[in-house]
């Protein structure tokens, strides 16, 4: 079975734009900057590294692997990082030719965007790679569905999905909840939190007021901080 790639317009040269929602996948302003400030730095990472066995990030929109790629590059620059279990859903998934142009802006990146684009082979459903050592499960499909097997291969009901320890951190990086609100669901949010580890975080971009109360509907407390690039606000969590 085939995947549907993105109809991208191409901003600034290199910044993607989906078409099909209106919105680019990373900031005008610097994306590689933005990943650090946002996700990483919103879930307290590469410290929370130090000293763990292992580690289980989850991501809703994989888009051009930057926010993977990011992390890869802070567990590398640690002694000792833990074993790195990656979980992602992307509905869209790029070619590796898209990838390629895409990360061709972070130069920083580039041996690890040739070992991810060396292994890119997309099918429907759960994929997994193994790029820098660590585990990249990728669900292509609608999240909304692929999450279930994650709750029930987590609960022993199904072989489905992958299995995987408790979610230690959350990347929320869907589209603008404007634009893309399937990704900011109440149902999947309240998903995503029975997935979560105890002390388990989450970090987004958006502040919107809806997302908001869905997350703190879903179980987690959350805090408004200041955004990247000049943006007032974004969002952290963790579970209540």
């Amino acid at each position: 079975m085939s995947t549907n790639a993105p109809d991208l317009e191409w901003l600034d040269g290199d910044v993607p734009r989906a078409e099909g929602f209106g919105d680019t996948y990373f900031s005008r302003a610097g994306g590689l900057a933005e990943t650090r400030h946002v996700f990483l730095a919103g879930n307290r990472l590469p410290e929370r590294f130090v000293d763990r066995r292992q580690f289980v990030i989850a991501e809703f929109g994989f888009g051009t692997g930057l926010n993977f790629l990011t992390t890869l590059d802070a567990l590398q620059r640690i002694e000792n990082p833990p074993e790195l279990t990656f979980v992602s859903f992307e509905l869209y998934p790029m070619t590796a030719d898209q990838l390629v142009r895409a990360l061709g802006a972070f130069p920083d990146l580039q041996d690890l965007a040739v070992e991810l684009v060396g292994s890119w082979a997309p099918r429907p459903g759960w994929n997994r790679l193994e790029v820098a050592g660590a585990t990249l499960r990728l669900g292509i499909g609608d999240a909304r569905e692929l999450i279930g097997d994650l709750a029930a291969s987590a609960g022993g009901r199904s072989a489905n999905g992958p299995s995987i320890a408790p979610v230690d951190a959350w990347f929320l990086d869907g589209f603008s909840p404007a634009r893309n609100p399937e990704l900011w669901d109440a149902d999947l949010l309240t998903a995503a939190a029975s997935l979560t580890a105890a002390d388990g975080t989450l970090a987004t971009y958006t502040a919107a007021g809806w997302v908001r109360r869905n997350l703190q509907a879903a179980g987690f407390d959350i805090e408004k901080v200041p955004g990247f690039a000049g943006k007032r606000e974004m969002v952290i969590g963790r579970k209540a």
